[in-house]
């Protein structure tokens, strides 16, 4: 910028010779454009001329040849402001995009950098690529959990905000899976590995999002196919432009240095920086941002599709619902709950159903109360009958029930009903269900002020449980008792009834684990990743790395603000450019005008790109 102003002011005080200035001003010229003048270079002996470096290059030098044509004036001054204001572009690109890799950059603070691995009765500071299945690690506060395994001594609570992009820790204790990438906060814990480095959760996330750019969107693809053609066919017609008009004139030598300039300035203003650099830029952006909510999205392609979904159809059990049995009633006949839920807890102490399971965590107090449990029967197909202190208590069906002469009576409940008798007289019942997530309802409610018009549940359940689940999260529509290959019969006809419309895309989401064939066949498939399925990360197109449904909506509401500003990059670049090369093949535009239509609305474009990253 120096050496320009010297050579302006040089120029205005001194009376030199045409090739004295041009030799003046080829110092900054050079100094600003050699690495332009270099790519243009390259891409010449590659034989891929036609692109934005090409462009500039002839422009710019085509301006500084033409102050030797008869009766034209130069334009020293604006040769070099021109490919000075391209290189700011430039570095405006450089910037955004670095932003763009810091924001897919912070998934890779999650990689740990050393393991802690008891060898031999001593600890080893090793690499987590040297960590063998089966060997016990050593995790401190403050450090990152290296590799996926199992607790086997000690408790503390994980940060999980990278994986999941949720600030609230997770409490851990010995027997819980702990999986790579989570910073450990509280306390020590020992963790027997589960996976190699290779197989853990941590490398195929950072794999995943690596890769994710090269699956391109559609507007990527079209951007990269019309830049391709779009370069040359503007080469010859700036070319013809510059030749033409003087031909059919009369005085070609007259009027060609005229028309040599608005041919410059055509070409100044017709490079595709804008749209070749922003567009990609944009969805790179939206990938990024999504990441940081914890929504992998494999490719960008995937935010096109996620942009235009007009029906969501969802598993249910692991998706909707927790996937684990919990009491949700308590329903006594001649003593309080907690004694009903006291007894068949007991009653259920040996049990290894899940039904077992729900009662004993109803009632944790269960192993410490004290009270003795004897004569312990379990009854094929209707429960289990046992003494507890002084009472003989059957906790069963309604078989059981009829079996003792215990009057039973049915609930108004839906889910599964676990029917206790004390000494033979009836003494209430359990209701034992899939609890529903807390936020089911707010994610169908999100999708359905999305625009999402259609809303299904597949589930095998039975009929009762797949209504009460519908009909307490408003869905259009449900579907019960399906086999894993009925849900692809489903997924087929809802794919075959979609409507022509924007908004035409089928989107399922499931826990990705039985539920690979229907995302694999849907147009995008949305797993619950459960902290790193390994099965959610393999077969889905989006991963959601925590358990909430409402993070579906969301992924859409980044998809549609992604493609928004992509679209909006688009018709503002071709609109600046249209209005300015009318006016430059007339003679109106300048040169400046020509240099804010190319370098100005790239600048604008690329910052408008990176709101993307903001989600």
């Amino acid at each position: 910028m120096v050496l320009l102003i010297a050579a302006v002011v040089i120029e205005k005080r001194c009376n030199l010779t045409t090739w004295q200035l041009l030799i003046i001003y080829l110092i900054p010229y050079l100094l600003v454009g050699f690495d332009t003048l270099k790519e243009a270079a390259e891409g010449l002996a590659h034989g891929k001329a036609f692109n934005e470096h090409f462009l500039m290059s002839i422009a710019t030098i085509g301006a500084l040849c033409i102050g030797f044509l008869p009766g034209a004036e130069t334009q020293f001054p604006e040769a070099v402001f021109v490919m000075l204001f391209f290189q700011i572009g430039e570095l405006f690109e450089g910037y955004a995009e670095g932003k763009s890799r810091e924001s897919i950059a912070h998934l890779m603070d999650i990689r740990p950098d050393v393991a802690n691995v008891e060898r031999n009765g001593r600890i080893e500071n090793v690499c987590p690529e040297a960590v063998e299945v089966g060997e016990i690690i050593l995790v401190r506060p403050g450090e990152k959990v290296p590799l996926d395994g199992i607790i086997i001594e000690g408790n503390t609570s994980l940060n999980t905000v990278a994986l999941t992009g949720e600030s609230l820790p997770r409490d851990v204790a010995e027997g819980d899976e702990v999986i790579s990438g989570c910073v450990n906060l509280s306390g020590v814990i020992k963790v027997r590995t589960t996976k190699s480095f290779g197989e853990s959760t941590v490398s195929k996330i950072i794999n995943l999002v690596e890769n994710a750019t090269e699956n391109k969107s559609k507007s990527e693809t079209f951007i990269s196919k019309f830049a391709r053609v779009y370069t040359p066919v503007v080469v010859f017609a700036a070319i013809a432009l510059a030749l033409l008009p003087p031909l059919f004139s009369g005085n070609f030598s007259g009027t060609f240095a005229t028309w040599l300039y608005r041919a410059l300035m055509f070409l100044v203003v017709s490079c595709p920086c804008a749209l070749v650099i922003s567009v990609p830029l944009t969805f790179f952006g939206g990938i990024g941002g999504a990441s940081r909510k914890g929504i992998l999205v494999k490719g960008s392609n995937y935010m096109d599709v996620l942009a235009k979904v007009g029906t969501v159809v969802f598993d249910k059990t692991g998706t909707l619902t927790h996937g684990q049995f919990s009491v949700t009633a308590v329903h006594p006949e001649q003593c309080d709950e907690q004694h009903l839920l006291h007894l068949a807890a007991h009653v259920e102490h040996y049990s290894t159903h899940p039904i077992g399971a729900a009662l004993r965590d109803a009632f944790p107090d269960e192993a410490t109360d004290g009270c003795k449990l004897s004569e312990v029967e379990e009854i094929a197909g209707q429960g289990i009958r046992a003494k507890v202190e002084n009472w003989t208590v059957c906790v069963g069906n309604t078989k059981m029930m009829d079996a003792i002469g215990a009057k039973w009576h049915d609930c108004h409940h839906v889910g599964t009903i676990i029917h206790v008798a004390i000494d033979g007289e009836y003494a209430g019942h359990i209701v034992i269900n899939d609890k529903v997530k807390d936020d089911s309802a707010e994610a169908i409610a999100e999708l359905k002020s999305l625009g999402v018009t259609r809303t299904v549940m597949l589930t095998g359940d039975r009929k009762e449980v797949g209504e009460d689940v519908a009909q307490k999260l408003g869905l259009s529509e449900y579907h019960a008792e399906l086999l894993p290959a009925d849900k692809v019969s489903y997924i087929d006809e809802l794919l075959n009834s979609q409507p022509s419309t924007l908004n035409s895309q089928l989107a399922f989401v499931g826990d990705g684990i039985n539920d690979a064939p229907v995302l694999a066949r849907a147009d995008v498939g949305i797993a619950m990743g459960g902290l790193g399925s390994d099965a959610a990360i393999e077969a889905a197109d989006v991963v959601l790395m925590d358990d909430k449904p409402s993070k579906v909506a969301l992924a859409i509401k980044i998809a549609r603000r992604t493609l928004r500003i992509a679209k909006q990059n688009v018709w503002f670049a071709i609109g600046v450019k249209v209005v300015v090369l009318v006016l430059a093949t007339f003679g109106i535009a300048t040169m400046w005008m020509a240099v804010f239509a190319d370098v100005g609305v790239t600048v604008l474009a690329v910052l408008n790109a990176m709101r993307a990253l903001r989600n």
